[in-house]
């Protein structure tokens, strides 16, 4: 393994634990920064895996929260087990397609740098026209949210499973336009973030065991430790920032970064 390889992975692991939680596409990312480095491995399983750096990320932060609510799902009062209920309700529906077209996703979706860049364009004109829209919420806090609404946010969390959308885009942008406010709509992303991110973990762990060596567990390990650091350092900030100023930031990054793989590419760079 030579150095190159090694300050690739902690790099790549830094654009994780920076893009995971805001919604420019954590994996689109880094599979264009993967390209244009150069950076190879077997099966993309090294984008999946390092997400267990922003995985515990959360449960760093929210480790109180999460403690409170293991001991409220016993207790006679209903508010825990009901948004626990709530959050797994949204993450079936992504579980179900994640595992039905995982072959699909990674053999194709993931090696599209052209159709990654697009989507990260369109998505960021997406977030403008949502930024813009006089939407009256509903809801105000993350424990309030319905089951009905949770199901929907998960429906919209299944157009994540294409690179360049961002999981945390999607389900921003499916909780506001059913109700939510802003800072609701971010803390809902963040533990829906908790089981699907696990079990794509898990999963793509299990399908890909067979190539998974030990240079593999080591640059895992780098980008592990890397992503984490920096999602701490997100999720501690992100809320106040969306709170007071919108996604309009977000949605011209991704323009500008979908523009520049664009240009790079027609310039035969990365072809």
């Amino acid at each position: 393994m030579n150095p190159e390889t090694i300050v690739g992975a902690a790099l790549l692991g830094l654009i994780e634990g920076l893009t995971e939680f805001i919604p420019v596409s954590s994996t689109a990312h880094l599979l264009l920064a993967g390209h244009f480095m150069g950076f190879h491995n077997p099966g993309k399983t090294f984008e999946v895996l390092i997400q267990l750096g922003a995985i515990l990320a959360i449960v760093t932060v929210y480790a109180e929260r999460l403690i409170w609510l293991a001991a409220s799902l016993p207790s006679p009062d209903p508010k825990g087990r009901r948004f626990v209920l709530a959050v797994v309700v949204a993450f079936l529906p992504a579980a179900l397609i994640g595992a039905l077209a995982h072959d699909f996703i990674k053999t194709v979706l993931f090696e599209s740098p052209r159709l990654i860049a697009v989507v990260l364009i369109l998505g960021g004109a997406a977030l403008l026209a949502l930024d813009r829209l006089a939407l009256a919420p509903r809801f105000t806090h993350v424990m309030d949210l319905p089951l009905r609404t949770a199901l929907g946010i998960g429906a919209f969390q299944c157009l994540a499973l294409v690179p360049g959308v961002s999981r945390s885009g999607a389900t921003i942008a499916g909780a506001l336009l059913l109700g939510a406010d802003k800072r609701t709509a971010a803390e809902f992303s963040f533990f829906l973030a908790m089981p699907t991110m696990a079990g794509a973990f898990a999963y793509d762990l299990y399908k890909n065991r067979a190539v998974i060596d030990a240079d593999q567990v080591t640059l895992v390990a780098i980008g592990f430790v890397a992503a984490f650091v920096a999602a701490v350092l997100v999720v501690r900030t992100l809320l106040d920032f969306v709170s007071r100023h919108g996604f309009a930031l977000f949605a011209w990054w991704r323009i500008g970064v979908g523009a520049l793989v664009l240009a790079l590419l027609a310039l035969g760079v990365g072809a």
